[in-house]
Protein backbone atom coordinates (compact mmCIF):
# COMPACT_ATOMS: atom_id res chain seq x y z
CA UNK A 1 0.00 0.00 0.00
CA UNK A 2 2.71 2.43 0.66
CA UNK A 3 4.79 1.74 -2.67
CA UNK A 4 1.11 2.81 -3.95
CA UNK A 5 1.15 6.26 -2.23
CA UNK A 6 4.43 7.06 -3.40
CA UNK A 7 4.03 6.52 -7.18
CA UNK A 8 0.76 8.05 -7.11
CA UNK A 9 2.49 11.15 -5.12
CA UNK A 10 5.33 11.52 -7.82
CA UNK A 11 2.97 10.91 -10.45
CA UNK A 12 0.79 14.22 -9.22
CA UNK A 13 3.88 16.36 -8.95
CA UNK A 14 4.93 15.72 -11.65
CA UNK A 15 1.02 16.34 -13.66
CA UNK A 16 1.24 18.91 -11.48
CA UNK A 17 4.51 20.69 -12.56
CA UNK A 18 3.70 19.62 -16.57
CA UNK A 19 0.09 21.44 -15.98
CA UNK A 20 1.44 24.42 -14.19
CA UNK A 21 3.80 25.77 -16.73
CA UNK A 22 2.79 23.83 -19.96
CA UNK A 23 5.88 21.95 -19.84
CA UNK A 24 9.45 21.37 -17.67
CA UNK A 25 10.44 24.45 -16.53
CA UNK A 26 13.61 26.20 -18.14
CA UNK A 27 16.79 25.86 -15.98
CA UNK A 28 18.38 28.24 -14.62
CA UNK A 29 21.89 29.49 -14.63
CA UNK A 30 23.76 29.66 -11.25
CA UNK A 31 23.54 33.57 -11.36
CA UNK A 32 19.55 33.40 -12.23
CA UNK A 33 18.99 30.81 -9.29
CA UNK A 34 20.72 33.08 -6.71
CA UNK A 35 18.86 36.32 -7.78
CA UNK A 36 15.77 34.10 -7.30
CA UNK A 37 16.92 33.07 -3.64
CA UNK A 38 17.41 36.93 -3.41
CA UNK A 39 14.32 38.07 -4.67
CA UNK A 40 12.13 35.40 -2.32
CA UNK A 41 14.19 35.88 0.87
CA UNK A 42 13.55 40.05 0.69
CA UNK A 43 9.80 39.00 -0.15
CA UNK A 44 9.34 36.62 2.94
CA UNK A 45 11.37 39.56 4.81
CA UNK A 46 9.21 42.18 3.86
CA UNK A 47 6.36 39.92 4.65
CA UNK A 48 7.13 39.60 7.85
CA UNK A 49 7.82 43.14 8.90
CA UNK A 50 4.86 44.20 7.19
CA UNK A 51 3.16 41.68 9.84
CA UNK A 52 4.86 43.05 12.71
CA UNK A 53 4.00 46.40 11.32
CA UNK A 54 0.11 45.95 11.88
CA UNK A 55 0.75 44.62 15.41
CA UNK A 56 2.96 47.11 16.79
CA UNK A 57 1.75 49.42 18.90
CA UNK A 58 5.01 51.53 19.87
CA UNK A 59 5.17 54.96 18.07
CA UNK A 60 9.18 53.79 17.79
CA UNK A 61 8.80 50.24 16.83
CA UNK A 62 6.31 51.11 14.56
CA UNK A 63 8.84 54.29 12.89
CA UNK A 64 11.51 51.52 13.21
CA UNK A 65 9.46 48.59 11.22
CA UNK A 66 8.14 51.64 8.41
CA UNK A 67 11.72 52.48 7.42
CA UNK A 68 12.87 48.86 7.26
CA UNK A 69 10.00 48.48 4.66
CA UNK A 70 10.84 51.32 3.15
CA UNK A 71 14.45 50.08 2.36
CA UNK A 72 13.57 46.60 1.34
CA UNK A 73 11.60 48.20 -0.68
CA UNK A 74 14.46 50.20 -2.42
Amino acid sequence: MARGWESKSIEQQQADLLGERGGPRPRLSAAQQKRSRQRENLLLARKRLDNQLQSATRPEHRHLLTRSLAELDR
